[in-house]
């Protein structure tokens, strides 16, 4: 049932970043799709668990912090909405696919 749920989060949150893609153009694209593959980034990086850095990277609470703060806050740059919009729906896919933190029982 909570793979459902990450699911239905994921989609959403995907069909979100893709109307404020279109909205905002090319630099909040950029941004959605930049953010989306950060996890792919680190792990090239070498991060690998369970390191700090994996931890930031996986967390739902980081990008969380990023779209609650610029909806909330008087920054009006969107593209770094949509890259929070972008982790966010990565991080729900992953939970969805039973892969990230989700599997060693963490949120």
């Amino acid at each position: 049932m909570r793979q459902i749920g990450w699911g239905a989060l994921a989609l959403f949150l995907a069909a979100f970043a893709v109307f404020e893609s279109v909205k905002y153009g090319l630099p909040t694209t950029a941004a959605m799709l930049g953010f989306f593959a950060l996890p792919d980034l680190a792990r090239l990086a070498g991060v690998r668990p369970p390191g700090p850095l994996y931890q930031v990277v996986h967390r739902v609470w980081v990008p969380l912090a990023i779209v609650v703060g610029y909806s909330l806050g008087p920054v009006a740059w969107p593209p770094l909405f949509t890259a929070g919009l972008g982790w966010l729906t990565r991080i729900a896919v992953e939970r969805a696919f039973g892969r990230g933190l989700s599997q060693s029982g963490t949120s």
